[in-house]
């Protein structure tokens, strides 16, 4: 015999997981009808085998679009099949987004608890900062750390406006604010990442800030690959070359939202972007060796294979000699 579940005694938790298995759900499935929702749902350890009500997936449905800014929509014409009304949202670099995927992945290895020494996970340095720069961010108060750079053993204070956080290669960085007198000529301000992994310290202060109204964080590191966003150096079109399984790996994870693939040859992919060529984009290029080739601009390819170059004489290799 089959219920209808009951509404009461649900906690957020329970909830949350819910909305994301019904996110994934409709995702995997592309189209798919309530009939198919609920056979699913029955094979699910959540739902203790009580049916998904109608009422409940309406409320879920617009739940997630307030929480998650996710639509499903239902295709009435095709045979009442639902599916996600704005999937590209899916695919950005959005904390709603780390939110489902975080979640997903969590349920799966929660599930899963009997392989958990056949899982093997990254560890994120010092996330433990990151709640108190939440907090300093939700309180809209400045935040006095102690940090020390890579290239000194001296530790610098600096206290700053806690913009926005971000999350890049299993590094957590926040965007500081800063505010300085300009020699007499009124204030300036500018911008400073700093990586949580070298931070030494942090506190918060009673020093009240807003942030401006015309910052954007996604559009502030919009034209950038990484972090790097202080060095001047402009957005421009670049053309990458994959070859071999390079190509699919690009095709699957992009190197930027802007990349497009405009060209393909036997063993090869062309990829246009419009990005920064920064150090850290020129040191990601070129750790992928021969199978990424800068084709465009010609002045980019000649800082990587100047790079290049100087990575071999490290090796005490002579690229002069070796090619005669």
């Amino acid at each position: 015999m089959k219920f209808k579940r009951k509404e009461l005694d649900m906690t957020v938790p329970s909830l949350f997981k819910e909305y994301i298995w019904l996110v994934n759900t409709i995702l995997r499935a592309r189209r798919i009808t309530f009939a198919e929702i609920q056979e699913r749902w029955l094979d699910t350890e959540m739902s203790g085998g009580v049916e998904f009500a109608r009422s409940t997936f309406n409320r879920h449905k617009d739940a997630i679009e307030d929480i998650f800014g996710i639509y499903i929509e239902c295709d009435r014409k095709g045979g009442y099949k639902y599916y996600i009304g704005n999937e590209n949202v899916m695919y950005e670099d959005t904390v709603e987004n780390w939110i489902v995927s975080t979640m997903s992945v969590n349920d799966i290895i929660a599930d899963s608890r009997a392989l958990h020494d056949r899982i093997v996970l990254q560890r994120i340095p010092c996330d433990d900062y990151l709640q108190t720069f939440i907090n300093a961010m939700k309180r809209k108060v400045r935040v006095a750390v102690k940090y020390r750079r890579y290239e000194s053993d001296s530790i610098t204070e600096v206290d700053f406006e806690p913009y926005c956080l971000k999350l890049f290669n299993q590094r957590w960085y926040v965007l500081a604010h800063f505010h300085r007198d300009a020699d007499g000529n009124g204030e300036r301000d500018y911008f400073g990442v700093y990586s949580f992994d070298r931070i030494q310290d942090i506190s918060l202060t009673d020093v009240k800030f807003e942030v401006r109204e015309d910052f954007d964080a996604q559009k502030f590191f919009g034209e950038c690959f990484g972090v790097v966003v202080g060095d001047g150096t402009p957005a421009e079109r670049i053309i990458l070359r994959a070859y071999g399984k390079q190509r699919y790996y690009l095709n699957d994870l992009p190197l930027h939202h802007s990349q497009k693939a405009i060209g393909q040859g036997e063993n090869y992919t062309d990829f246009e972007y419009f990005v920064r060529p920064t150090c850290d984009f020129c040191g990601h290029v070129l750790s992928l060796g021969n199978q990424l080739k800068v084709i465009y601009p010609q002045s980019l390819a000649d800082r990587i294979s100047g790079m290049a170059v100087d990575t071999l004489k490290m090796y005490g290799i002579d690229v002069k000699n070796s090619a005669e």
